[in-house]
């Protein structure tokens, strides 16, 4: 019996089990546990050597971790382990199921081809062939993302660095990945833009049940995007819960720590 489209949501998009990271004696992280849904964004907050990006990285298959497993349910509700699969299968799944936003838009982009073709790569990675169809709908993106439609077949290096942000938030999405990792997404934005991008990518997120797994540092960002939080600390998650339970009623005394320092004038 095939599964209907319920079913599939009946079941976590990723579970991630007892994950942990090592850098030698350093721990990157140490025995994270979650779910994600689809439709969910849960967004990883602490501050810098928390964890965070090693917890993103491993889950999203650009890590190995040390211990534990990242499980993930395909289109045909199949359930696979991220790191038991073969290489070219999970190459894949990152190619056409996954999308990853890099803090650093250069590492998310190719600088010498033009901003069109770069939003045009990830379509014909799922099968779009037709010219025409691929131009347009790279330059409704970049209408999406508030870059002028003129500058599709500029080339990224010409932009400043929010534009190029912003070239690689329509890159990732311009194929419709069904999980989103996003490392810092919004930095480099200027907050009238970040506002509008924030927006857009909530509005996907209903429209495409897409999940998202985002890391900042920014409380107000994780505010507006996410749906729950992880609060890491030292490589270890000490608070999760609803994002707004957790920001307006913080129990752990780091929590607490974070959300002051955010309050202070």
């Amino acid at each position: 019996m095939t599964s209907s489209s319920e079913d599939l949501d009946a079941q976590p998009l990723l579970a991630v089990e007892d994950l942990a990271k090592r850098y030698g004696r350093h721990m990157g992280c140490e025995a994270v546990s979650f779910r994600l849904w689809p439709g969910e964004v849960l967004g990883v907050v602490g501050e810098s050597g928390s964890g965070k990006t090693t917890l993103l990285n491993c889950v999203a298959g650009r890590l190995t971790p040390d211990a534990g497993r990242v499980l993930y349910s395909d289109r045909l509700g199949a359930v696979r382990d991220l790191h038991g699969i073969a290489e070219p299968e999970r190459r894949m799944l990152m190619r056409t199921d996954w999308a990853f936003v890099h803090q650093n838009p250069r590492d998310g982009l190719r600088m010498g081809v033009s901003a069109g073709a770069n939003v045009g790569e990830p379509l014909m990675a799922v099968g779009a062939r037709n010219y025409g169809a691929i131009r347009s709908a790279a330059g409704d993106w970049l209408a999406k993302t508030e870059i002028d439609v003129g500058r599709i077949d500029d080339p990224p290096r010409t932009f400043s660095g929010g534009m190029q942000q912003r070239l690689q938030i329509a890159r990732s999405l311009a194929a419709g990945p069904r999980l989103v990792f996003m490392d810092e997404p919004t930095g480099g934005l200027d907050v009238s833009v970040q506002a509008r991008l924030l927006d857009l990518l909530r509005g996907l997120v209903t429209e495409l049940k897409l999940a998202v797994i985002v890391v900042t540092h920014d409380l107000a960002v994780a505010r507006l995007l996410s749906h729950r939080l992880l609060v890491m600390r030292g490589g270890r998650v000490v608070e999760t819960g609803l994002t707004d339970q957790v920001l307006d009623d913080p129990q752990h005394p780091y929590t607490q720590l974070l959300v002051s320092s955010v309050l202070q004038p």
